[in-house]
C-alpha cells in the first residue's frame, strides 16, 4: 500500500463516526508463572503476577476503532451487575459514547477469564448469558438504531451469538443503514447467513465460511464455490473470507476476486484479530478507500494484532510503520502537508530547531547537495518544499521539469541532510511556511533578504532568514546547455 495515502487517511480519521452494535463482554486476563504441579490433582499451579481487564466481544471492535482515532458509539445490552458497571466504566475511560447501551436486570454481563502462563493460555472460564433479549429491550435497540443511524458514516455489527443481535435488531440496523445510505459491515456467527441479507460486507473466517456454505474449502476452486453460495444466499455486495496464514480473499458482486497474501509475522495469539479486521475495514471504507484497499489495510492491521497476546488494539502509528517497511528507501520521508504539520509540531515540542527551504531541484547536482547540506547545518531538521510539476512549468516554462515530481522527491529524500520532503502546487511556498512556522527559512545566496517569500511571516514569530551561498557555476541550466552542446556537435 502507499504509505502517504495511509497517513492521509489517519490524518482525517477523527471525522469518521462509527456505530457498533453487538455483544459486549469483559475479557479478564490473569498473567502468571506455572512452575509446579498441584499436589491435589495433576494440574498446573499458576502463580498470578498481574491481572488485567479489557473490552471484549464487540467491545474489542469498539476499542480498535477508538484506537484508530474514529468517533465511536455503542448500541448493546448489559446486565445490571458489577461486570456491567465495570464494562461501562471501561468505555467511559476510552471516551466511548454509551448512551445506547441499555441495562437489563435479568441479564448476566459476559465475562471471560483467561489464565495465561509462559505466553500460553492455560484455561478460559466463561460467565455469561446467551439467551435472546426480552421483547421490550429488543424494541429499545431497534428504535434507537432507526432514529440515530443517519448520524454515522458506517455501522458495524459484531455478532458473538450472545443474544443481542436478534433477527429484529440485525434487520433494523441493515434497513436503517440502507435508508441513511451508509455501509453496514458484519462479523457473522452461526451457519444461517440469511440473517444478514442486505449487508454491505461479511467477514467470516475460513471455518465459519465452510459451515455457512456447506463447502469444504481445500483450494482456490472450493473457496470460490463457498463464497458463491454465501453471496447468493445473502445478496451481499462483498464478502471477505479471512484464511489465517493464507491471507484474505475479497469477493464482489459480478465475480471480481482479490486475493491478499498474509503479512509475514510471528503469531502469538489470534484472539481478537477478527475484531481488528472489522474495525480497520470500517475505517478504510468510511474514509473512501476502495473495498480492496480497505481489505489490504485490514490485512496489515491483522498481522500486527496476531503478534500480540490476548485481545488487543492496533494503532495508526503501528500500521503506518508496517506499511513503511515496504518502502525502506526515501519513501518514508515524503509527507503531505496535513501529515507533516503535526509531525513538525511534535518535533518543536521536543526542542528541535526546524529549517525550511524550497525549490524545483530539477536535475539534482552537486551545487544543490552542498546547498542543502549547509541549510541542514543551521538547525536540527531540514524540511524541503518541492515545487510540483505544474508549479515548475509556470515558473520555468513548458519544457520543464525534466524530472517529474515523484522522482525528484525520491532523489531528494534519499539525501541524509533532508529530513522531510513535501510537494506544493503553488508558485511560492507561502502556505507551507505559514503552516509549519520554521525557526529558520533558508534561501540561496543569489536572493536578497527583501526578495525572500515568507520572510515577514517567519520574523513575525521570532524566526529568521538565512541566505546560503550556492556553488558557483553549478546549475540545471548549465547542465542542459552542456548536454545540448555535446550532442548537437556529435550530430554534425
Amino acid at each position: 500500500m502507499d504509505r502517504t495515502i495511509v497517513e492521509t487517511l489517519f490524518a482525517h480519521v477523527a471525522q469518521i463516526r462509527c456505530l457498533v452494535v453487538g455483544d459486549l463482554m469483559l475479557d479478564e486476563y490473569l498473567w502468571g508463572k506455572a512452575d509446579r504441579i498441584s499436589p491435589e490433582a495433576p494440574v498446573q499451579v499458576v502463580d498470578v503476577i498481574r491481572e488485567e481487564l479489557r473490552l471484549g466481544g464487540a467491545g474489542n471492535v469498539v476499542h480498535n476503532l477508538a484506537a484508530l482515532g474514529a468517533q465511536v458509539s455503542v448500541c448493546s445490552v448489559v446486565g445490571d451487575d458489577q461486570n456491567g458497571r465495570e464494562l461501562l466504566g471501561q468505555f467511559c475511560h476510552h471516551h466511548i459514547d454509551i448512551r445506547a447501551i441499555f441495562q437489563d436486570s435479568g441479564r448476566r454481563t459476559s465475562r471471560k477469564t483467561r489464565v495465561v502462563a509462559s505466553h500460553q493460555q492455560i484455561v478460559r472460564i466463561d460467565r455469561e448469558s446467551r439467551e435472546a433479549l426480552p421483547a421490550a429491550v429488543e424494541q429499545q435497540l431497534c428504535d434507537w438504531i432507526a432514529a440515530h443511524a443517519g448520524e454515522y458514516t458506517v455501522i458495524v455489527l459484531s455478532d458473538y451469538k450472545k443474544g443481542v443481535l436478534t433477527p429484529a435488531v440485525v434487520a433494523s440496523a441493515i434497513s436503517a443503514a440502507a435508508a441513511a445510505r451508509i455501509p453496514v459491515l458484519v462479523d457473522p456467527k452461526g451457519t444461517d447467513y440469511t440473517l444478514y441479507a442486505g449487508a454491505t460486507l461479511l467477514t467470516p473466517n475460513r471455518k465459519e465460511a465452510e459451515a455457512a456454505s456447506g463447502v469444504a474449502i481445500t483450494d482456490a476452486a472450493s473457496l470460490t464455490r463457498a463464497a458463491g453460495v454465501i453471496m447468493a444466499a445473502t445478496g451481499l455486495q462483498y464478502l471477505l473470507i479471512t484464511r489465517s496464514e493464507e491471507g484474505m480473499s475479497l469477493f464482489a458482486q459480478g465475480g471480481e476476486i482479490v486475493h491478499i497474501p498474509t503479512v509475514a509475522r510471528e503469531v502469538f495469539d489470534v484472539s481478537g484479530a477478527g475484531d481488528t479486521v472489522l474495525a480497520t475495514l470500517a475505517v478504510g471504507i468510511a474514509s473512501g478507500f476502495s473495498m480492496a484497499d480497505s481489505a489490504r489495510l485490514a490485512n496489515v492491521a491483522a498481522g500486527i494484532a496476531v503478534g500480540k497476546l490476548g485481545t488487543s488494539v492496533v494503532t495508526p502509528e503501528e500500521i503506518i510503520d508496517t506499511v513503511s517497511l515496504a518502502h525502506k528507501d526515501s519513501h518514508a520521508k515524503i509527507k503531505s502537508l496535513e501529515v507533516l504539520s503535526p509531525l513538525i509540531a511534535a518535533e518543536k515540542n521536543r526542542g528541535k530547531r526546524i529549517v525550511f527551504t524550497n525549490g524545483c531541484f530539477d536535475l539534482l547536482h552537486a551545487g544543490h547537495v552542498k546547498y542543502l547540506q549547509k541549510a541542514r547545518s543551521l538547525g536540527d531538521l531540514l524540511v524541503l518544499g518541492l515545487n510540483s510539476d505544474s508549479s515548475v512549468r509556470r515558473l520555468k516554462g513548458a519544457k520543464r521539469p525534466l524530472i517529474d515530481q515523484d522522482e525528484r522527491a525520491h532523489l531528494l529524500a534519499a539525501l541524509d541532510c533532508i529530513d522531510y520532503v513535501t510537494v506544493f502546487d503553488e508558485d511560492t511556498p507561502l502556505e507551507l511556511i505559514t503552516a509549519l512556522k520554521p525557526h529558520i527559512l533558508a534561501k540561496g545566496g543569489d536572493y536578497s533578504l527583501d526578495e525572500v517569500v515568507g520572510r515577514d511571516i517567519v520574523e513575525s514569530y521570532g524566526g529568521h532568514v538565512e541566505l546560503v551561498t550556492f556553488v558557483d557555476g553549478k546549475s540545471t541550466t548549465n547542465i542542459i546547455e552542456r548536454v545540448l552542446e555535446l550532442y548537437s556537435t556529435e550530430q554534425q
